[in-house]
């Protein structure tokens, strides 16, 4: 025996019940923009206080000129592996600075 219980409408009512939670989710959610704004705000800050220069030239060549590691590893004439750990030196020292900034 086939049970039809569920079948049709179950699916209806689930996509309903999950749009109607999405709603009121953005509805109710906390406004965070203060908090990005903060941490944008201290990332700046950061970026300039207490980073090497090397470590700043790497991070700008990556994340606001879009340069992947081989490309910045050919224009600075180093090797792949230096741009990838001074980058990463660069995040974890970042990181570190603001863990608690939030």
């Amino acid at each position: 025996m086939k049970n039809t219980r569920y079948e049709g409408s179950f699916d209806t009512r689930a996509s309903e019940w999950i749009g109607d939670m999405t709603v009121w989710t953005r509805e109710h959610a906390a406004d965070n923009s203060e908090r990005l704004e903060r941490l944008r705000r201290n990332l700046r800050r950061a970026r300039e206080q207490e980073l090497t220069p090397r470590q700043r030239q790497l991070l700008e060549l990556y994340y606001d000129q879009g340069m992947n590691i081989p490309q910045i590893a050919g224009e600075l004439g180093v090797n792949r592996s230096t741009v990838s750990r001074t980058l990463r030196r660069a995040r974890d020292r970042l990181y570190r600075c603001l863990r608690y900034a939030l």
